[in-house]
């Protein structure tokens, strides 16, 4: 049976992504030669491993609630599933994990991460797969075993670099259709330019 080894040891915004994307750096150590894996990576956001500061413990309320409360709701927040095919190697090789994120305020890892203001995000890589074996001539197959996990400490700004990028000095906010079409009419009939400014006269008018 192969012995295998897994660590995250990088990551890094991709710039010319379609969408959103942060690219993870893998290390894949083995004793012998592997030929190939068909690898799986189960990754989680474990904000129980961190400290806040009191701005991101009020900008995480609607998230996990009072801090009172944050024994019982700090729980791990489930990010991606990811598959990648790793090439054959012998004793060791680094491979690429594209992981795409989403700048959308409803979804909780987004709300999570937008709502910390500097150092790390603490992910748990849960690793399974296939992997592919040849010995004299005859093709073994394997599981990569369910025990396999690396923690990595994603640098915040590796995220924020990524939704700027494609969000630069913006956010994004879903809205229903009825609500679109009401700012819609209200953008028309004050001659407001952008999106932006008709949100602003709205705030005023609140004012």
């Amino acid at each position: 049976m192969a012995e295998l080894d897994f660590d995250c040891v990088g990551a890094r915004a991709e710039r010319y992504a379609v969408a959103p994307t942060m690219t993870l750096r893998l290390r894949i150590t083995s004793v012998g030669r592997v030929d190939a894996i068909a690898l799986r990576c189960q990754i989680r956001i474990e904000p129980n491993r961190r400290r806040y500061s009191a701005a991101e413990a009020d900008r995480l309320h609607d998230l996990f609630g009072s801090q009172d409360r944050w024994a019982d709701t700090l729980k791990p927040l489930q990010l991606a599933n990811l598959s990648v095919m790793v090439a054959g190697f012998t004793g060791g090789t680094e491979v690429d994990l594209p992981l795409p994120v989403t700048y959308d305020m409803e979804i909780a890892t987004t709300k999570y991460f937008d709502g910390l203001e500097d150092g790390v995000i603490p992910m748990l890589l849960l690793f399974s797969g296939t992997v592919f074996v040849v010995t004299d001539g005859s093709m073994r197959v394997e599981q990569v075993p369910w025990s396999k996990e690396s923690a990595y400490p994603l640098p915040l700004k590796v995220w924020r670099e990524t939704m700027d990028i494609h969000f630069p000095n913006s956010a994004w906010l879903p809205i229903h259709r009825e609500t679109l079409d009401a700012l819609r009419e209200f953008k028309t009939r004050n001659a407001l330019p952008t999106w932006e400014s008709t949100l602003d006269a709205l705030l005023t008018t609140k004012e």
